[in-house]
């Protein structure tokens, strides 16, 4: 008990050490990891001001399995500034508010296959950002095979004309030309390239362009009229292709109107009668109904939808 102020003297003074170390310690590891991100920054590897990641563990977690993996590419087709882990995260909370809402307004049931729908809309609100990405990058290809006949017929290579269509062009064709210009700087042929950019962003037109890029960067063919030629066929492709998204625009809007209708007669017979959609969904025969309805709603949407995609 003699010796306690002296223990304790030690034990303060041995904990103050500690600090001092760990602060030093914390301090010159902030300024390496700042002078490793200044380097890597003028290289271009990382982008300054660029927006902090959030839910990182579970992105990690998410990213070693093969959905991770599968959510990766589809996010990386739409040009969407998101990580697997966000779009799992927002996906979950939006699931459980579409849950908490449609049953509070309907009936639990209600939001559980509201929530169910909401799983598959979740996959195709990724697949509608690819295709709308995909639709932008087609409408952009004339453009792009007028700048590549141009830099040709002035003698540069297809790799250099590559790299000015990247700087001429806006997104989504600047950012995807971007990618195919640097598997190119970091040794990748100019087939793999190409046809990674065909598998991100699958269409004819595209298809059409990289074949003939390809063929004749083997061949050494004349390029600049094929581009010509192409670039013309890709007009009058484009303007056919409004055209048509015009004229089947009215039975696009029908096929959402539709189930719009449906909720609304519910929201109708549930107003008419306080507790309607519960004593409905309370019994078996009622919920197998709820279903059977929402499954002919969802194949009429889908057929109206396949019956006015129209392949030009």
């Amino acid at each position: 008990m003699d010796n306690l102020p002296l223990l304790t003297i030690g034990v303060t003074l041995l904990a103050g050490l500690f600090a001092v170390l760990g602060v030093h310690t914390y301090s010159s590891g902030k300024a390496q990891r700042q002078i490793l991100f200044e380097r890597m920054s003028q290289t271009g590897q990382v982008t300054i001001g660029g927006r902090n990641r959030r839910f990182r563990g579970i992105d990690r977690r998410l990213r070693r399995t093969a959905l991770g993996k599968r959510i990766e590419r589809k996010i990386s087709a739409t040009g969407l500034d998101l990580t697997p882990g966000e779009y799992a995260v927002y996906v979950v909370a939006s699931l459980l508010g579409l849950y908490f809402v449609v049953g509070s307004v309907f009936a639990p049931f209600f939001g559980l296959l509201a929530a169910l729908i909401g799983l598959w809309g979740g996959n195709a609100f990724l697949t509608y950002q690819r295709n709308r990405r995909t639709e932008a990058f087609i409408n952009q290809l004339p453009e792009l095979t007028r700048v590549l006949a141009n830099a040709t017929q002035a003698g540069l290579a297809l790799r250099t004309a590559i790299a000015m269509a990247v700087e001429e062009l806006d997104d989504p064709a600047h950012e995807e030309l971007r990618r195919v210009a640097d598997r190119l700087a970091v040794g990748h042929s100019l087939d793999d390239a190409l046809n990674e950019l065909v598998e991100r962003l699958p269409s004819r037109e595209l298809t059409v362009l990289v074949s003939t890029l390809i063929l004749s960067n083997r061949a050494g063919g004349t390029i600049v009229s094929s581009l010509r030629n192409l670039t013309e066929t890709l007009e009058e492709r484009k303007e056919t292709r409004r055209e048509v998204t015009t004229l089947l625009s009215q039975v696009k809007v029908t096929a959402v109107a539709v189930p719009i209708l449906g909720m609304g007669f519910l929201l109708l017979i549930n107003g008419m009668r306080a507790g309607a959609l519960d004593d409905m969904t309370a019994a078996t025969p009622g919920r197998i109904a709820v279903v059977i309805a929402a499954g002919l709603y969802g194949l009429g949407f889908f057929l109206i939808n396949r019956l006015t995609r129209v392949r030009i």
